[in-house]
């Protein structure tokens, strides 16, 4: 067995969460240290703190791809923190030897109003490269980039994929043996996917470098990954063959989720400019009792909050399959809202969807560019299967399926 490259022995982190503070730091501390110990706190205090992580313990051989599954919030992006010494664990130890390049926050340091050459030299000096390195490898960086017409040009003129792009070309071009790359590929558009997912294999395959990888896109985690750990509630809930880990996750949440509703909007998801109202999945069905299936209609109504006092929206409309495959992505024309409650819909057509289960996300966008709010996973659903005089009973290829006219013509017979 190859020599572990990442210890990682019983680690726990603990946050706590809202305010904080008894008035006196003695009190504080002493209750920030009975939470540690897993003792008893104030009630007051007792509710507002967060295990992010618990006992986690992994062996990471060198030259693995390691693929990190599970939900929003489930220790995923802290770990990563924890081994690239960001933040520190709340008891254990990651023990680690060789150089680290973290992408978790893709783009820290750059400064808009330099340019984008000026800007590589200065992440590049951040992210522990030195400038005869920068200087060997700036070439390779702007043209994996793709930028080289604007890397004169000031930052703040890029939009916001030539800039995540610009970001990730510096930082995937560290000589690290060990690579920590958080949700990068949530970002820019599929070519550019598919160059981050190269460099990454690359990075492995062929230069023997360990890749940690997190990702909600459960396909890259089966294609890039030799090994898969899920995590659940800062926990490790499995760990092994990809295909089987990715499989088990998507199956404990195939779920319903039709309609939700919040009634308070200080409880509601949102922030400062957006809070959730409801959302809620209409099957347009001749009978209660039918099942979902590809020819059944569907209609998603949403109402929310628009806390801003006067603002040009555009919401969007995301479909997803459960293993995180994007369908579509609508959006109507950006109009000008004033404060208020605002109500919305999006019908999925007949014959549109294949036999699977899929998720819905809403977006609020300001001034088509400026993403105010996403609602990620608010209505899940699943579709089946309906073929009429027909005795195929597998599933059909694609993720949709559309019941587009075809037709056969005789031409000519023969005796």
């Amino acid at each position: 067995m190859m020599e572990a490259v990442i210890s990682v022995e019983h680690v726990s982190k603990y946050y706590r969460l809202g305010s904080f503070g008894s008035g006196t730091l003695k009190r504080d501390l002493l209750d920030w240290w009975k939470g540690v110990k897993g003792e008893p706190v104030r009630d007051d205090q007792s509710r507002d703190h967060l295990w992010a992580l618990q006992d986690v313990s992994l062996e990471i051989p060198e030259g693995e791809v390691l693929g990190l599954v599970g939900r929003n919030g489930a220790g995923k992006s802290t770990l990563l923190k924890i081994m690239s010494r960001i933040s520190l664990p709340t008891s254990g130890r990651v023990r680690g030897r060789g150089r680290v390049a973290s992408l978790l926050e893709v783009g820290t340091g750059f400064h808009e109003e330099l340019t984008g050459r000026e800007n590589i030299f200065l992440n590049g000096n951040i992210l522990g490269m030195k400038k005869r390195e920068i200087t060997a490898r700036f070439d390779e960086i702007v043209a994996f980039s793709g930028v080289e017409r604007f890397i004169d040009t000031p930052i703040k003129r890029y939009s916001s994929g030539m800039y995540v792009r610009l970001a990730f070309a510096v930082a995937a071009h560290l000589d690290p043996a060990i690579l920590l790359v958080d949700e990068v590929l949530a970002v820019g558009d599929a070519e550019f996917q598919r160059k981050c997912l190269g460099k990454m294999k690359e990075a492995s395959s062929q230069q023997g470098k360990t890749v940690i990888f997190v990702s909600h896109n459960m396909q890259a985690i089966n294609n890039l990954c030799s090994r898969a750990v899920w995590l659940e509630k800062g926990k490790v809930v499995s760990s092994g063959e990809p295909q089987r880990v990715t499989s088990n996750y998507l199956a404990a949440f195939q779920r319903k989720i039709w309609k939700q509703e919040w009634a308070n909007p200080g409880s509601a998801p949102g922030n400062e400019w957006i809070r959730m109202a409801s959302v809620e999945l209409l099957p347009q069905l001749e009978h209660p009792s039918d099942p979902v299936t590809i020819r059944t209609p569907l209609k998603v109504n949403f109402r929310f909050h628009n806390l801003l006092r006067e603002a040009n929206l555009a919401v969007g409309v995301h479909l997803f399959t459960l293993g995180g495959e994007c369908i579509f992505d609508v959006s109507h024309s950006p109009a000008l809202y004033r404060k208020g409650l605002l109500e919305g819909s999006c019908e999925i057509p007949g014959n549109f969807l294949n036999d699977g289960a899929y998720y819905i996300s809403i977006i609020v966008v300001k001034d088509t560019s400026q993403p105010l709010f996403y609602c990620e996973e608010c209505l899940f659903f699943e579709v089946e299967d309906y073929r009429e005089n027909t005795a195929w009973f597998g599933k059909w290829m694609g993720y949709v399926r559309p019941r587009f006219p075809v037709t056969l013509n005789q031409l000519e017979t023969e005796r």
